[in-house]
């Protein structure tokens, strides 16, 4: 008997609870907004994407995780190829420099594709 009671209470109170938080709500969310999955990766919007900003570059851990050694080696080579790029381009602007003050050409008569974000 004094089981049957004790179950009836926690029925009770059970469904009270249950009552209360659908009630107390109202018209607000019941759980906040959750925060977006990703984060924002640190790059520059603005300009293009150097070497020192891929090695400056950190990736958060997710709970599962990524393979840290992996993800490093690919930021490696992508900073070291962006280098490369970076250096070429910088010789061809050199280059083309070089050849226009010796046709006797204004010096902004190419345009660098740096400034515009193509190169």
């Amino acid at each position: 008997m004094i089981v049957f009671f004790f179950l009836m209470i926690a029925l009770v109170v059970v469904v009270a609870a249950v009552t209360l938080a659908v009630i107390g709500g109202g018209s607000e969310a019941v759980l906040p907004e959750a925060e977006p999955d990703r984060v924002a990766d640190g790059l520059p919007e603005t300009r293009p994407v150097t070497r020192a900003d891929v090695d400056a570059l950190r990736l958060p851990v997710a709970p599962r995780g990524y393979r840290m050694a992996e993800v490093d080696d690919v930021l490696e080579r992508l900073a070291a190829e962006l280098a490369e790029r970076d250096a070429r381009i910088a010789q061809l602007t050199a280059g083309a420099a070089a050849a226009d003050a010796a046709a006797g050409a204004p010096a902004d008569a190419h345009v660098d594709l740096t400034k515009r974000g193509e190169g």
